[in-house]
């Protein structure tokens, strides 16, 4: 017996069987069991989302045999004839091979005509929007008056190529792009059906590949299937769809949150040497941010299963959320563009290069200890992820922050005393100028001891993902140049009895905005407008000024 293509042999043939269109299902069905039955329906959607198969299981249900009902049987000669194509009473017609005029009128020739064996002449035309002008026009009389025993089903997958007089003659339904879930879904429940290894990578991977069509879904399952060898398995579906290994992308990513642009530029020639797909390694790229966003700004998010949920929750701490954002935007962009560069790789570096070049400006996120504020001057970003206080004249821009000073007696001695004393330990941080994880890995430790030679800090444990890459050997750096001496630096993980300066930072931006908040709502002017115009304060629009 010749081999059965899965999308045929898994097409369905019951509304109950159709995965992710219950909203044309219902009505239909409610249509059907109240025979409340229109002369002219149009399926419209992508390709693969099951128009041509609702058309069918709909002539099924008007001709089944045992009468007219949603769950026609199947195994009467009428449904069976229609599953296998043959029924004489459904005439299914490709309007981009017969857009003649004169094909179409001797097609509506026979619509008068009673049917043949069953209860109703079906008309299934597909891609009607390949009609012609003079083709549209012929049909529209018969659509508008046809026969009581002819039914029009028309599919198509641009609507707007369909004139307003013919959609306004038809029941319109929508078919949706399936979710990756419900693809997912159902190729887990066919490959168990038909026995056949796999694993969650795999589905992930085809599923996404799919791009909403469950036609192209089981069409990359055949094909993965046949190139597993009788298995489906992760890193030969990533073989046959060209995508590149997940790792090049959390190493890039990891790159990037490094402020690392030569190993940012190795990534790219390991991924040339490999013969990569670089659009669709901006597609991965993309991915992967989404679903790191995802993790940042939704609490308790669960990660895609193609994803590394231990490798994604380390970038989702060590990359800033606008950082994230930003480098989406610029992907994005870099995907319009990259047909225009000379060359795909080269295109891609530049992509990554400005990631790189377009990140905004740090301040540390210490502030001063002891009553004292301190002004941050802009950090300029150097391809090591150091901060470089040196003020360039030829900036284009500069950002400046302003900070009320509370005078102090012997406060500026005080300032570059704290300065080289570790003990002092957010002033300190403050003095180094830190930039990118090494700020983050330094705000979030506190001074435990330091004797002269050993400076000892102690970790916040749940901020342990820090110590990424090379921001302890930047900070231990920072900290020599700073001391103008050789230091060893010991760092402990545990729980902080101290405050961090991140945490400072924190509680007082907390303050502060309890502050903006209460002084706004105590404010004379917005009080009379709330009592005479029934005014309310949107305490999430008040911002605290520095």
């Amino acid at each position: 017996m010749s081999y059965q293509v899965l999308a045929r042999k898994w097409r369905p043939q019951l509304f109950s069987q159709l995965v992710g269109q219950q909203h044309v299902v219902k009505a239909l069905t409610n249509a059907l069991e109240h025979e409340r039955l229109h002369h002219a329906y149009l399926f419209t959607g992508t390709r693969g989302v099951g128009k041509t198969t609702l058309a069918r299981i709909f002539a099924k249900s008007l001709n089944c045999e045992q009468g007219v009902s949603a769950t026609p049987c199947g195994v009467c000669d009428a449904c069976r004839e229609i599953d296998e194509g043959r029924f004489v009473d459904l005439l299914e017609v490709d309007a981009a091979s017969r857009t003649k005029v004169d094909q179409t009128r001797e097609l509506l020739d026979n619509v008068p005509y009673a049917p043949v064996r069953g209860r109703y002449k079906v008309y299934l035309i597909d891609e009607v929007h390949m009609f012609s002008s003079s083709s549209f026009n012929a049909l529209l009389k018969t659509l508008e008056e046809p026969p009581p025993h002819v039914k029009f089903i028309l599919a198509t997958t641009d609507p707007q190529k369909v004139p307003v007089t013919v959609l306004s003659r038809c029941l319109q339904f929508n078919l949706k792009r399936l979710s990756r879930e419900q693809i997912e879904a159902q190729l887990r429940h066919i490959l168990q059906q038909e026995k056949i290894l796999f694993d969650d990578e795999s589905l992930s991977l085809l599923a996404r590949g799919a791009d909403g069509s469950m036609r192209d879904g089981l069409s990359l399952l055949d094909q993965a299937i046949s190139f597993g060898g009788g298995e489906v398995k992760g890193p030969e579906v990533r073989v046959m769809i060209g995508n590149i290994g997940a790792d090049q992308i959390y190493r890039l990513l990891e790159a990037l949150a490094r402020e690392d642009g030569a190993a940012l530029l190795e990534r790219a020639a390991e991924m040339a040497e490999l013969a990569a797909d670089f659009a669709n390694a901006l597609q991965e790229l993309l991915a992967m941010l989404h679903q790191i966003a995802l993790l940042q700004m939704v609490q308790g998010y669960e990660p895609d299963e193609a994803f590394d949920p231990q490798r994604l929750g380390v970038l989702a701490d060590v990359l800033m959320p606008e950082d994230v954002q930003l480098f989406y935007h610029i992907a994005l962009s870099g995907q319009k563009e990259l047909d225009l560069a000379p060359d795909p790789r080269s295109g891609f570096e530049m992509v990554l290069l400005r990631m790189l070049a377009f990140r905004p400006d740090e301040v540390s996120p210490t502030s001063a200890s002891e009553g004292h504020s301190q002004a941050t001057r802009p950090v300029k970003r150097d391809l090591s992820g150091r901060g470089d206080s040196r003020q360039d004249s030829k900036s284009m821009a500069t950002s400046t922050q302003k900070v009320t000073v509370q005078p102090q007696p012997g406060g500026s001695a005080a300032a570059e005393t704290a300065g080289v004393d570790p003990s002092k330990w957010g002033v300190f941080v403050d003095s180094m100028k830190l930039g990118g994880i090494t700020s983050q890995l330094a705000g979030n430790c506190v001074f435990d001891s330091w004797d002269g030679e050993t400076l000892c800090l102690t970790l916040d444990a749940s901020r342990r993902q820090l110590r990424v890459g090379q921001s302890e050997k930047r900070l231990l750096e920072s900290i020599r140049k700073q001391l103008g001496q050789q230091v060893t630096l010991k760092i402990t993980e545990a729980v902080p009895t101290d405050e961090t300066p991140a945490m400072r930072q924190k509680r007082e931006q907390q303050e502060r905005q309890q502050q903006a908040e209460s002084a706004m709502a105590n404010d004379p002017l917005v009080r009379e407008m709330e009592e005479h115009f029934s005014a309310r304060l949107l305490t999430d629009s008040v911002r605290p000024v520095d």
